[in-house]
């Protein structure tokens, strides 16, 4: 089993899709990238804490490696505007690849040296890649909050076209 921690905006958006990926065994919204020491949901949309929205994913290697991930990870996001997702605005939204190890590292940056190199998008990625300090899960009524709460007009006009997006560019990597 490895780990790779993402934050691309809101962490429920995120963690809907990575939860549909094969491969991937569980994913946990919460916090990570800042300095305060056991941040809350009502800290950190301060944006004084420095942490960002992100997810833990836990996956197995053999099944889905974690250049992959980053492939969905770029596919579902905005990575080119700092501190911000959408209406979602602060530094706690921003795009960020936590790496784990020098593996993640020089992966995470060759993924977006490549996307750049490509232009994949009209502007300059700006997502940080930093090394991973500490993962604090979020509360819990954060936890498969898609899978709660499909219904809610935010999951269908934020996460519904991100899981489309997904379905369309991976299908023969989703669950559904």
């Amino acid at each position: 089993m490895a780990t790779a921690t993402l934050g691309g905006g809101c962490f429920w958006c995120i963690e809907a899709v990575f939860q549909r990926l094969q491969g991937v065994h569980s994913v946990t919204s919460g916090y990570a990238g800042g300095d305060t020491p056991d941040p809350d949901y009502r800290s950190v949309c301060t944006g004084r804490t420095g942490h960002a929205e992100v997810v833990r994913i836990d996956y197995d290697p053999a099944v889905i490696d974690f250049d992959t991930l980053l492939s969905v990870f770029f596919a579902i996001h905005d990575p080119t505007t700092p501190n911000r997702q959408g209406a979602d605005v602060g530094p706690q939204y921003r795009s960020i690849v936590l790496y784990e190890d020098e593996d993640q590292r020089a992966s995470a940056e060759a993924h977006i040296q490549r996307l750049s190199d490509e232009g994949a998008f009209r502007a300059p990625i700006v997502t940080e890649v930093r090394p991973l300090a500490r993962f604090y899960p979020a509360e819990g009524y954060h936890q498969d909050y898609y899978l709660q709460n499909a219904p809610m007009p935010y999951c269908q006009a934020v996460i519904d076209p991100k899981l489309e997006k997904a379905r369309t560019l991976f299908a023969e990597r989703m669950n559904d």
